[in-house]
């Protein structure tokens, strides 16, 4: 559990290294329907998506949900093993 946060957390601080580098040099309002500005937009949602991902995993707001996925992967697999023998 350790390592996953520690995983989140050096991913986090390099998606926010990324953005905070990338947000001057990004050119919104250059030409409304030019290619850089789409690509610009999609490029600053996906970063930001990126974020909020990490984020809600270092927060473990899905906490119980995640309990019972592992839950039912174990029964799963006890159910194949059972099937096997």
């Amino acid at each position: 559990m350790k390592q996953l946060k520690l995983k989140n957390i050096l991913y986090l601080t390099a998606a926010l290294g990324m953005l905070i580098y990338a947000i001057p040099r990004l050119v919104f309002m250059d030409q409304v329907e030019s290619l850089q500005t789409l690509f610009n937009v999609v490029w600053l949602l996906f970063a930001l998506l990126i974020i909020s991902a990490h984020l809600h995993e270092l927060f473990g707001v899905d906490q119980e949900t995640r309990d019972e996925l592992d839950r039912i992967a174990k029964m799963r697999k006890r159910r194949q093993f059972q099937r096997s023998r």
